[in-house]
């Protein structure tokens, strides 16, 4: 009995450890909240923060709307670049990646 429920949980472990491996080598997509802002550097690095009202006053006076989906990416040495995504192509793939 001790057996069957060791091996039952090993099992749900081991589930639980594959989908987490999936997650990391597929990537994760998720929706950015209202007056959240995302900073990206050029080695690879992001952040976020939850600024306040007189804060994203001023942001949003620098801010323009993104009219199409865009696409990052880092190299094998880590540094970050934006792919160009203005083609019907490259946006079909873009919007794919991120649906």
């Amino acid at each position: 009995m001790n057996t069957i429920k060791l091996i039952a949980i090993a099992g749900l472990m081991g589930l639980s450890a594959s989908q987490a491996f999936a997650e990391d080598a597929m990537g994760t997509m998720t929706m950015m909240k209202g007056g959240e802002v995302t900073a990206i550097m050029p080695d690879g690095h992001m952040g976020t923060m939850m600024p306040d009202a007189k804060m994203s006053a001023e942001m949003m006076k620098k801010a323009k709307p993104i009219k199409h989906c865009m696409m990052m990416m880092t190299d094998a040495q880590g540094k970050a670049y934006m792919i160009d995504t203005s083609s019907k192509k490259a946006q079909a793939e873009c919007e794919k990646m991120a649906m």
